[in-house]
């Protein structure tokens, strides 16, 4: 009998619009509209049309006076480009409260020990006075409102006092902002907010990279743009470049390179990719550099994570992973100059996820950079590197994790959280003091599962990293999901999440949970409208309440738990190879 096969169209990029009901006389106005009107159509290709980038890959927002249209802090990938009225830009923080966030508190001493004696007796169990989850009589207090479809949207209440105590700056029609943050997955850098009824396109990033590649003028804009704003900055708080004179640092940053790798989007495909083998995972890397090859310039990581691996047998051993703020190809410009030779690189660097880079090119790197190394600095520097592409975390012949076990943290990704939560199963009793601990300082509900993707006796639990990329936090609509701090935990406010599920849904590690909430006499809150049980986002927060922090670190009685920073790498090796 022959083999019955099923046949469907291969997905296409447009698949699912931004704004399905996007009109074709909505796309017709913004054409017409500047700085739309000035890009030559015939630039783009009939595949990615510009008509066919603002039908999929924009919509139309319309806002009041006071919504708040960007928080600062929060993640987003969209740019926004004011077609009518205007907007104020807060160039200063506004109070956590204002912005749907929690307020960062800490418990007092003789709170922590009364929480011993006050649990409820019923799971997921809250306090709502009178029905209300918001207080409406506070005038700072951030209230919400239905805007259209299913958005939630947030909005200020004395939109005049906060004005008059904050400074702003006013951006009006043709203007765009929010791009660097929506190309760099870098966080908001301000709040903005309508200054009275606005229109405003709201692009997100793949459109706008696709008109970045096609309309030059547009490029040059945005570039322009984040030279202005950001790119020196960036550069000066780089402790290689920190001496350079402003003059020089100037000629740097005129000629510095932007560079991106790899999908914006990796969560939604992450969980399919790493079931697949590691020569396969390794293939879908986006390659960036080549070990042997002659560096094109300095590398610098703005954002997202890179592999560094070296050949090994018939295949790759990972050496190490790079992060933020870290330098790839340093050794190889310096030593290659001293020696009057054609330098060549050490390691291959590969994109994990999304990586967005800065590449300082090499006749710059000559001139600017490499007259401010010494001798002795170019020595010592060439032999660390020699030595750390012989022993690191993955190869250390006396490490109890082997060299699987940093091919299994950066495959999975896990290199992205600054505190996951690692169990040494050899040393764990299943005793489960740290779930107890966990739900006694959390009203009698424990923030994680003790259950994970285990590696040479080591698991990997399910509990919140505090990711470096939060990709949790994208698409939040009221902000609920936020950095407590600048310490970078991530937290939820209970208050104002409205149970969308969104950031559930983005979590590449399932970490976030959905539950139905209870009164105090067991019953479910329910919505007065639907009737339906009221549903909220529950995750580990990391204590970040509690005085003595995390207290399932706390609580095991065997040192078989760590909530490890993944950039640590040295502090990691420790531990596994106790």
């Amino acid at each position: 009998m022959a083999e019955v096969l099923t046949r469907i169209s291969r997905p296409q990029r447009w698949d699912v619009p931004f704004d399905a009901a996007m009109t074709d006389a909505e796309v017709d106005r913004i054409l017409r509209l500047d700085p739309l009107s000035t890009f030559d159509p015939e630039r783009f290709p009939a595949s990615i049309s510009l008509r066919g980038i603002l039908h999929n890959d924009a919509r139309i927002r319309r806002f009041e006076n006071g919504d708040i249209i960007v928080r600062e802090g929060d993640y987003g990938s969209s740019a926004f480009l004011i077609l009518s009225g205007s907007v104020r830009v807060m160039l200063d923080s506004l109070p956590s409260a204002q912005l749907g966030r929690r307020p960062p508190q800490k418990k007092s001493f003789l709170a922590s020990l009364a929480q011993l004696w006050s649990q409820p007796k019923y799971p997921e169990v809250r306090d709502y006075a009178g029905g209300k989850l918001m207080s409406s009589d506070d005038p700072t207090t951030v209230r919400s409102r239905q805007a259209s479809g299913d958005e939630v949207r947030i909005f200020l209440q004395d939109v005049p006092g906060v004005l008059e105590k904050n400074r702003t700056a006013q951006l009006s029609a043709g203007e765009l902002f929010g791009e660097i943050a929506a190309l760099a997955r870098s966080p908001r850098t301000a709040t903005v907010i309508a200054e009275g009824p606005a229109e405003l396109l709201e692009l997100r990033w793949q459109g706008l990279r696709d008109i970045r590649k096609y309309a030059p003028e547009w490029k040059q804009h945005i570039d322009r743009l984040y030279r202005e704003r950001s790119l020196t900055r960036h550069l000066r708080e780089t402790p290689l470049l920190k001496n350079l004179s402003d003059d020089d640092l100037r000629q740097v940053a005129e000629q510095t390179q932007f560079e991106s790798y790899g999908d914006f989007d990796w969560n939604t495909s992450y969980k399919t990719v790493r079931e697949a083998s590691a020569q396969e995972r390794l293939a879908k890397e986006p390659l960036i550099a080549r070990e042997g090859d002659y560096p094109n310039g300095l590398i610098l990581i703005r954002s997202g994570f890179a592999r560094l691996s070296r050949k090994f047998n018939h295949g790759e051993r990972t050496i190490s992973y790079l992060g933020k703020g870290d330098i790839y190809g340093l050794s190889a410009l310096l030593t290659g100059a001293q020696e009057s030779e054609c330098p060549s690189l050490l390691f291959s660097l590969r994109a994990i996820g999304y990586l967005d880079i800065l590449v300082i090119p090499t006749p710059i790197f000559e001139k600017f950079i490499s007259p401010r190394f010494g001798e002795e600095e170019i020595v010592a520097l060439r032999e660390r590197t020699q030595r750390e592409s012989q022993i690191n975390l993955g190869q250390d012949a006396e490490a109890t994790s082997g060299p699987e076990m940093l091919e299994f943290l950066v495959e999975q990704r896990y290199v992205n959280g600054t505190a996951t939560m690692l169990i040494d199963l050899d040393r764990c009793t299943r005793c489960d003091d740290c779930v107890r601990a966990c739900a006694a300082s959390h009203d009698n509900n424990p923030k994680f599962i003790r259950h994970g993707r285990v590696q040479n006796g080591i698991m990997v639990a399910n509990a919140c990293m505090h990711c470096v990329d939060p990709v949790c936090m994208i698409g939040c609509p009221t902000g609920a999901i936020h950095r407590e701090s600048a310490e970078g935990q991530v937290v939820i406010n209970d208050l104002t999440c409205v149970g969308c599920a969104t950031c559930a849904n983005s979590c590449p590690y399932d970490n976030i949970q959905m539950v139905e909430i209870r009164d105090e006499h067991g019953g479910f809150i329910v919505d007065q409208v639907t009737q339906t049980p009221i549903l909220k986002a529950t995750k580990c927060d990391l204590c970040v309440d509690q005085l003595a922090g995390p207290a399932c670190v706390r609580a095991c009685p065997h040192d078989a738990l760590l909530r490890a920073d993944m950039q640590e790498v040295d502090q990691l090796a420790r531990w596994l190879n106790r």
